[in-house]
């Protein structure tokens, strides 16, 4: 029937079940999974490769762009036993170096990662060996080189497209990095204040601002641009208690910062909060009744608009960093769809390398069924439960 569940380890005697309905970070079960897809990548690159001649291997890696490929070909061409079984204890034994002093570009910023031990900082340990003493380092690199392999697949020979900035894909690549990074401070920002009223709107985004007024008048007069100048002047006064504003300065600046007199872009930054904030709360104040789906749509145009200072041709090094971020982001869609495969129980990965240490979240009860499909030799069969227990049958205390 499948894997049947004979032991469960939850002791909480809660009705929430811990081994099923959780998300926990399990740094070991990531670097598990990390290697399973570690060891796939090297039996389809050996698939793909074995059999062709030294000439035809030779010339392939002088064109390989990834470690995974380059490694993989070396490996054909110098090694005496070339079968499945023999490239894949070879790739246990490739070495990655746990040093924490690198940083690393991932997940649209700059991170270091640390192990556990400070006495493994200055090893440079086998994959095996990682595995077995849970190391940090050594399992960000590889899951580096694997999205690095699985961005170089999916381009192709495409790669140009990181280089040239003339070429035309990259306004699509950066069109689509602005819908998506929009989407997630657009969720932030509903999360924050959905189900508040107007009131209670404006207080949680006041709170957070270091209070003056040029922003407040940058906030009020995009969020209530057909509030009156008495109801103006009566909002900076009411905020800004310890100031001297006459009536002149307020007029002023009420039609400085007008309606159509700034862009979304700058009009967020001379309030100092995201302009997605700031169109937010504006489309909340007019569609009161609004729903996620309303605000998603409503702001396909506003999240390129946030973004368009991306396509300025001075901003190439940012376009650059986006674009990578971009193809980052597609490289974990395609590793989540391998980990899926294997019984990996949420809807998406975190596009990072710490993803490598448990921070996509994962179960127990998935880690189980993972080693499942690794001791049936990868085949998955269903988890299944005990439903019934009969004890002394055909005796008196049946």
């Amino acid at each position: 029937e499948g894997n049947r569940v004979r032991i469960q380890t939850d002791n909480t005697d809660q009705p929430f079940d811990i081994n099923e309905g959780s998300k926990l970070e399990l740094g070991s079960t990531a670097k598990l999974r990390v290697l399973t897809t570690y060891l796939e990548i090297i039996s389809e690159l050996h698939q793909k490769y074995s059999g062709q001649s030294t000439a035809s291997l030779l010339k392939l890696r002088d064109s390989a762009t990834d470690i995974l490929n380059q490694w993989t070909l070396d490996y054909l061409i110098g090694a005496e036993d070339k079968s499945l079984h023999g490239i894949l204890s070879a790739a246990m034994e490739r070495t990655y170096s746990a040093n924490p002093g690198e940083r690393f570009f991932t997940g649209g910023g700059v991170h270091v990662f640390n192990n556990f031990r400070r006495e493994d900082n200055g090893r440079t340990p086998t994959v095996r060996e990682s595995l077995q003493e849970s190391i940090n380092l050594p399992f960000v690199r590889m899951l580096r080189d694997i999205v690095k392999h699985v961005i170089a697949k999916n381009l192709g020979t495409n790669s140009v497209l990181l280089q040239d900035d003339k070429d035309p894909r990259r306004k699509e690549y950066l069109a689509r990095f602005a819908d998506r990074e929009g989407l997630v401070y657009l969720n932030k920002f509903w999360v924050k204040y959905k189900g508040k009223d107007s009131e209670k709107r404006l207080e949680i985004l006041l709170d957070g601002l270091h209070k003056s007024a040029p922003k407040l008048a940058a906030v009020h007069r995009y969020v209530f641009p057909e509030a009156s100048l008495s109801a103006f002047s009566k909002f900076l006064r009411t905020h800004l208690t310890t100031e001297e504003l006459s009536d002149k300065y307020i007029a002023q600046i009420y039609d400085r910062y007008g309606p159509s007199k700034f862009n979304l872009p700058d009009q967020g930054y001379i309030a100092r909060v995201h302009p997605l904030e700031l169109w937010l709360l504006g489309y909340m104040e007019k569609n009161p009744a609004i729903n996620w789906n309303d605000a998603v749509e409503a702001s396909a145009d506003k999240r390129q608009e946030v973004y368009s200072w991306l396509f300025k041709t001075r901003a190439k090094n940012a376009r650059d960093s986006r674009i990578r971020t971009m193809l980052e982001v597609e490289a974990f869609l395609d590793i989540h769809q391998r980990w899926k495969k294997l019984g990996y129980p949420f809807g998406h990965l975190v596009p990072s390398y710490a993803t490598a240490l448990g921070s996509s979240g994962d179960r127990p009860a998935a880690l189980a069924e993972l080693m499942g499909i690794i001791t049936n030799n990868g085949v998955r069969i269903p988890t299944v439960r005990v439903n019934d227990l009969h004890f002394a049958s055909d005796t008196p205390y049946d």
